[in-house]
């Protein structure tokens, strides 16, 4: 946990871990992650969600537990604000045996149901439920294709979505994931506009990736060459985008909202600028 108050500077940085995915298996090693993780058992990537104004923040992340899956914990705002760290027993809601990373959650109810976006290639998959309890067993049953790659764009192979999706005058904001061919060794990050009521629908796309590895720490790292968001907030017109740096750095990445939104329809073309956060001293 880090806290900053205008989104650069850390103010606050716990000395300890404020939530850890148990297993019960204790070999300490999984197969399912070597080519897309660290190969250990734990958490990785959360994405932290709230569901419109509900005392609860939601959060995904990957869980290497019988595979590389999605779990699902939550909290209440009160304890968090307050950094009492008394998450809800986690689901497991993708199959065992499986490979899943990248799930999101709308921070709205769509249609009166919660939103999972869980599969952008080759199609945007996203469940609907009318709450975000699961029984014993129960699972989303999701499809990507890791093979599947365009012939056309700077895309060729979309990975997955990066920070809960954001609400804009535009309709959702979605960062995700891609490489590009010839260029395999690098994470770039691209953004989608999707229609507000029906999100399976892209209104528009930048022809462009916003971000993508150039700085030094971004290149030189436990994972050279991936720049990997989980997070976006805006804050005083000003985006926001949080990542990791080849898996070594926290970064933030930022634009004014409008400019960002304007290339969108036909404005001047845009990216943005990257730092890493600073600690206080």
């Amino acid at each position: 946990y880090a806290f900053s108050n205008d989104g650069f500077l850390i103010e606050e940085r716990l000395s300890y871990p404020v939530y850890e995915h148990k297993v019960n298996n204790t070999l300490g090693f999984s197969i399912y992650s070597l080519t897309s993780g660290g190969s250990f058992f734990g958490s990785e990537d959360p994405r932290l969600t709230r569901v419109e104004d509900e005392d609860k923040i939601y959060m995904t992340y990957t869980a290497c537990d019988n595979g590389l899956r999605i779990g699902l914990t939550s909290i209440s705002v009160f304890d968090f604000l307050n950094k009492k760290w008394n998450w809800k027993k986690p689901y497991l809601i993708s199959p065992p045996g499986e490979v899943h990373k990248n799930w999101v959650i709308f921070p709205e109810k769509i249609n009166g149901k919660y939103a999972i976006l869980h599969s952008l290639s080759p199609e945007i998959l996203i469940v609907y439920r009318d709450a975000l309890d699961f029984k014993e067993n129960e699972y989303i049953q999701s499809y990507y294709n890791p093979n599947f790659k365009k012939s056309n764009g700077w895309d060729n192979w979309i990975r997955g979505a990066g920070a809960p999706p954001l609400k804009t005058k535009l309709g959702w904001l979605l960062f995700y994931h891609a490489m590009t061919n010839g260029e395999f060794h690098k994470y770039k990050v691209g953004a989608m506009i999707l229609d507000y009521k029906n999100p399976e629908k892209v209104l528009c796309k930048l022809n462009y990736p916003v971000l993508e590895p150039q700085e030094e720490y971004e290149n030189n790292g436990f994972k050279p060459g991936v720049v990997y968001v989980t997070g976006a907030v805006v804050k005083d017109d000003t985006l926001l985008v949080y990542y990791g740096a080849a898996d070594s750095y926290i970064n933030v990445a930022y634009a004014p909202l409008d400019k960002f939104l304007e290339a969108f329809i036909g404005g001047e073309q845009i990216t943005l600028k990257s730092k890493k956060l600073k600690t206080k001293k």
